[in-house]
């Protein structure tokens, strides 16, 4: 098992897929594939900017079609719900691209935008741009730590075989520490 082989083979499709519903770490790590050479930088950005685009398309228009009671579900946060409508309402060309920038704005940001009647006209290029902004800064920031990481790649790339072994030992254990546990709380006490 190769793990650059892999990173090579499936990178893109990773990239798009997990770029789609999270964001920052697997961009930094698409950055960091480019800068070990696994894949390319330009396309690692345009893969990533095109999974976050439709993951926000999507959640924009499900906020759009089922805003209020999709919103509702969120209760913790409403008082940050109430706060990012206010400024929706006051910046919408500002929090379009900026909620990608938003910590724990990445999901919810979209939602509230389309609940928000943001006009489709109007979020799809500022959604667009966000997201070319937002995979170059972040896939440029993993290219960069790479070269900080990139002596730790090569040892657990070399590794990765005694790794597998060492987490499938220590889940058996695991598992078999459990089922005693188990198995003593059920025994009758004489």
């Amino acid at each position: 098992m190769d793990l650059s082989a892999l990173i090579s083979q499936h990178g893109y499709a990773a990239l798009l897929i997990g770029s789609m519903a999270e964001g920052e770490t697997i961009t930094l790590l698409g950055g960091v594939a480019a800068h070990q050479g696994l894949l390319r930088f330009p396309l690692v950005v345009l893969m990533v900017a095109l999974g976050g685009m439709i993951g926000d398309q999507v959640l924009y228009f499900l906020g759009r079609r089922y805003g209020a009671r999709l919103l509702t579900r969120f209760k913790r946060h409403q008082e940050k719900i109430a706060s990012a409508q206010k400024m929706i309402a006051r910046h919408p060309l500002l929090f379009v691209p900026g909620c990608r920038f938003m910590y724990g704005f990445r999901i919810i940001g979209p939602l509230l935008i389309g609940a928000s009647h943001v006009p489709p006209k109007v979020f799809l290029p500022l959604n667009i741009a966000g997201a070319l902004v937002w995979a170059a800064i972040f896939s440029a920031l993993g290219y960069a730590g790479g070269e900080v990481i990139a002596p730790w790649l090569h040892s657990f790339d070399q590794h990765l075989k005694h790794w597998i072994w060492l987490a499938l030992a220590v889940g058996c254990v695991a598992l078999l520490r459990f089922g005693f546990k188990r198995r003593q709380r059920k025994k009758p006490h004489s």
